[in-house]
């Protein structure tokens, strides 16, 4: 693997880095309900040493009735602010699955017009698989400054994705695995239909992993979104149930050298919800 400080590094690179003054590694952990794990509590009981905790649910626009959609300019700037994290700083973002949740935190980050960021290839598990250091500490925080640009072009409402879907101008991708993709299965959030965004292709995003966490070769990520039909040619929206594994789509994408993507920030979570939005199934 190629470690790229804008897109993925290797457990290797960053305990080379470790001591970089203006190195910042966030936690970024976040679970469905079902996966019965309490992010926070483990991040208090062990993490990367001088991580910071990245609560994807709190830094959100919680105004919106919808789970964890991005926050306003003006919260994100004081959150990043408060956590240390700013201007000149090369961020490292991991979760405690391997790659789940920490490509959104990545995504985040670009949205605002951060471009130093970068994922920990394989996450936690491979860090203490490998017997890399942690601790239990609380980082010591000293606010710094943070310019923000947000890039509008890398998100997109339902509106935009109706629209794409209908016009077939875009390539609409799906994070979800393939029973809830296909309406085989029951969508963990309460009230919403089972099946996916017309036009849309099932790239689940285990498919652009390896079994250990890590993120394929750019060999076999291409060959995976061949494998699904995915026209690569078209701008790209990806979508999930949440707006959470769409963006390790995003990152796989970004790896691959193609930078016109953008992600559904409702996802299925709003989709799934409003019966004048068509559906498909199988």
């Amino acid at each position: 693997m190629s470690d790229d400080p804008k897109t993925l590094v290797s457990t290797q690179w960053l305990e080379d880095h470790l001591n970089t003054p203006d190195l910042r590694v966030l936690d970024a952990s976040w679970y469905l309900p079902d996966m019965n794990r309490d992010a926070r509590a483990e991040y208090d009981r062990g993490h990367i040493p001088g991580a910071r905790f990245f609560d994807i649910d709190e830094i959100s626009d919680t105004r919106s009735s919808l789970p964890h959609m991005a926050p306003p300019v003006e919260k994100f700037m004081s959150r990043s602010r408060a956590l240390g994290v700013g201007d000149g700083h090369q961020i490292v973002v991991y979760d405690g699955a391997g790659l789940f949740s920490a490509a959104r935190v990545w995504w985040l980050y670009r949205l605002m017009g951060k471009t130093d960021v970068a994922v920990l290839d394989g996450g936690y598990p491979k860090w203490l698989a490998e017997g890399r250091p942690t601790e239990d500490l609380p980082p010591v925080l000293k606010e710094r400054h943070i310019t923000i640009h947000r890039q509008a072009q890398l998100v997109r409402d339902v509106t935009q994705v109706a629209a794409a879907s209908k016009l077939s101008d875009h390539t609409i991708l799906d994070a979800r695995g393939a029973p809830r993709f296909k309406g085989e299965e029951p969508e963990p959030r309460a009230g919403l239909r089972s099946g996916h965004i017309p036009n849309s292709r099932n790239v689940p995003y285990t498919s652009v992993l390896n079994a250990n966490g890590t993120m394929k070769s750019h060999a076999d990520l291409r060959e995976v979104f061949h494998d699904a039909k995915a026209d690569l040619t078209k701008p790209i929206i990806t979508t999930c149930g949440s707006g959470v594994t769409a963006a390790v789509l995003s990152l796989a994408l970004e790896r691959i050298g193609n930078r016109n993507h953008s992600l559904y920030d409702g996802s299925w979570a709003e989709w799934g919800q409003f019966d004048q939005l068509a559906v498909e199934t199988g």
